[in-house]
């Protein structure tokens, strides 16, 4: 909202500086700022808020060193992420904006099914919480959400040279003129393609269309049939892997901030035309935007950490685990980053493995030896270092310099093809 003030100020000449509002990098450091603000600021109140309100997490004793002492710790503390990333969000970044719009509704989406989740959970006293099958449903429906906003909202567009989507046949939705590196007026055109980047090979661009190319004509027209199904399998997925690492002090919401700034780092290469030129990458126009909607996500974890590192005063519960790994799947799906996941969400995708390898490993020699066998000592991966002895503190600093490192892995494909 205060993007459109200040640009009516500095139209009229009413306010000094008003135009700084009109630069990506002034609103994302803002939005940064107040993120950290609104979550430090508001923490307080809402972890005392819950404590008279009794709802408090209630541990199972899995036999982990220092386990029992989080017994009755306020948890829904994801209500502190929601709110520190909606309100700089609404303030700093174009409410007219449909990237900007999806993503708003990606967390509001998600953080109703995970708040729902935590109340069944710690006010009803209902020990199932909110049924695996409505969860499921509602990952569902936010993957359904951004599938048809990706492929029918006409501001979703790829730039390419006008006459080349002329000689393609793409579907030219507008043409753009526009500046050079040069500074020559050349003419572009915005088109509507399932397009996505492969990493770490030449010319990295993947039409879903074309995978169905075997069908002719039509293949084009019918790249959605690869491409919801792909998309609504990537929302449930990362929503539930950010869920499975939410498990000791720190680890989901240092996790997350790591992968926002990746984000950040994508949404403003691929918004930007002279970067995504220079680095030959897919312009996206409008996902600049993007920038700020991701440096809210950093602010608001960095934030969060300030109550939930070890020892924690209050826990994200499912209404900040779902909530984030819903708005990271959403944001890498409209940045075409999607393939790119199972790297730029290493941690995720390792926590989320051991659980599948346990779990399969420990039915298959039941059915072959007749007793389960476990390949570690507890799944999902930190509390097998837990019982091995580390200290939590150690585990959550060392998945951090591992998640740092995918995430440099991740923006060194920019440029490694």
């Amino acid at each position: 909202m205060l993007y459109y003030l200040f640009q009516f100020l500095d139209a009229h000449d009413l306010f000094p500086g008003a135009g700084l509002f009109q630069y990506l990098s002034f609103r994302a450091a803002l939005a940064v700022v107040l993120s950290l603000i609104v979550s430090v600021g508001t923490g307080g109140y809402i972890i005392r808020r819950l404590r008279r309100l009794q709802v408090g997490e209630t541990v199972r004793d899995l036999g982990l060193a220092g386990q029992k002492q989080k017994e009755g710790t306020p948890t829904m503390g994801g209500i502190i992420i929601i709110l520190a990333i909606l309100v700089p969000a609404v303030l700093f970044a174009q409410l007219d904006n449909v990237y900007v719009v999806m993503m708003i509704v990606a967390t509001v989406w998600m953080g109703i099914i995970g708040f729902r989740d935590d109340y069944l959970k710690v006010v009803k006293k209902d020990k199932a919480g909110l049924s695996a099958r409505a969860k499921v449903a509602g990952q569902i429906g936010l993957g359904l959400i951004v599938a048809i906003t990706m492929l029918v909202s006409e501001d979703v567009v790829v730039r390419y040279d006008l006459e080349e989507a002329q000689d393609a046949g793409y579907e030219i939705v507008r043409t753009v003129t526009s500046r050079d590196a040069d500074g020559q007026d050349v003419e572009y055109a915005h088109v509507k393609r399932t397009l996505t980047t492969v990493p770490f090979l030449k010319g990295n661009e993947l039409d879903y269309g074309r995978v169905l190319g075997f069908l002719g004509d039509n293949a084009d027209e019918l790249a959605w049939l690869i491409f919801v199904p792909l998309v609504v399998v990537v929302v449930t997925a990362v929503s539930n892997a950010a869920n499975l690492t939410d498990g000791i002090d720190g680890l989901a919401a240092g996790v997350s901030a790591i992968i926002g700034v990746t984000l950040l780092v994508f949404a403003y290469v691929s918004g930007n035309s002279v970067a995504s030129e220079y680095l030959g990458i897919m312009f996206l126009p409008q996902t600049g935007e993007l920038v700020v909607f991701a440096a809210c996500l950093v602010g608001a974890c960095l934030g969060f950490l300030w109550y939930n590192g070890f020892p924690a005063q209050v826990f994200m519960g499912d209404t900040g685990s779902l909530t984030l790994g819903g708005i990271i799947a959403a944001l890498a799906i409209a940045l075409r980053k999607e393939i790119l996941i199972p790297l730029m969400c290493g941690i995720f995708l390792i926590e989320n493995l051991s659980v599948v390898i346990q779990v399969s490993y420990f039915k298959y020699t039941k059915r072959k030896y007749g007793e389960g066998r476990r390949v570690f000592l507890m799944s999902p991966l930190h509390h097998h270092y837990q019982r091995k002895g580390i200290h939590e503190s150690k585990i959550v600093i060392r998945f951090w310099l591992v998640a740092i490192l995918f995430a440099v892995l991740s923006v060194v494909t920019l440029k490694v093809r």
